[in-house]
């Protein structure tokens, strides 16, 4: 956490007054964000441990986000990412296949497409596991190279409809910004966690389909 880079990182940061000011407004409304989620952790033991990583999870997302490269309007003031909206999407399993089958990573960030109470939107998750022609996402669990999601028991609590779809921009683009839609109508965008904020700047931009690889 405190290694060469970080620091490079944090004098860098602290260099001009605007990303200055973006990175404390995006460190606040995280924490403003945060905090009432843990405030319903009835676990103690795990309510400790996540109020103690809660500061460094605040600092790397603002620090990415802040010296990141995502081609996207940043509302710092907000701690949200802005771009117009589009259509819904829809599923297509047979380029969802192609891709799935053939070029998909471990490591990657994809969306996933879920559909609630008539309500659709995408999220931003992992892939982490491949195994026997299924992809399990971090979590939104498994799916089959279609994007079908493939359920068990293990996974019961989450949305029933849900499909993991074939990267492209304007998908990575309208998950990072939390777009809604109601039977195709546009619905004001919901807000993106700590952790889809963070994920955000992990998107390899140049090419979605493909790994971000660390510099």
């Amino acid at each position: 956490m405190n290694g060469p880079g970080h620091t490079k990182q944090q004098s860098t940061i602290w260099q001009d007054e605007a990303t200055r000011l973006a990175y404390a407004e995006l460190a606040n409304v995280f924490y403003a964000r945060e905090i009432p989620g843990l405030s319903a952790e009835p676990d103690p033991a795990r309510l400790q441990r996540r109020l103690n990583s809660l500061p460094y999870y605040v600092e790397r997302a603002a620090t990415h986000i802040v010296l990141g490269e995502v081609p996207l309007e940043l509302d710092s003031h907000n701690g949200c990412w802005l771009a117009k909206q589009g259509k819904c999407p829809q599923w297509q399993a047979e380029q969802t296949q192609a891709y799935y089958a053939n070029q998909a990573t471990v490591g990657l960030v994809v969306p996933v497409l879920v559909v609630d109470g008539g309500i659709t939107s995408l999220y931003l998750d992992t892939l982490d596991q491949s195994r026997d022609g299924l992809w399990h996402c971090n979590q939104f669990g498994w799916f089959d190279n279609s994007g079908k999601a493939h359920g068990d028991d293990e996974y019961a609590q989450l949305p029933a409809t849900r499909y993991l779809l074939k990267p492209s921009k304007a998908l990575m683009t309208a998950a990072c910004c939390g777009h809604r839609w109601q039977y195709h109508k546009m619905l004001p965008p919901r807000t993106l966690g700590l952790r889809e904020m963070l994920l955000a700047s992990s998107i390899n931009w140049p090419n979605v389909r493909k790994k971000q690889q660390r510099k």
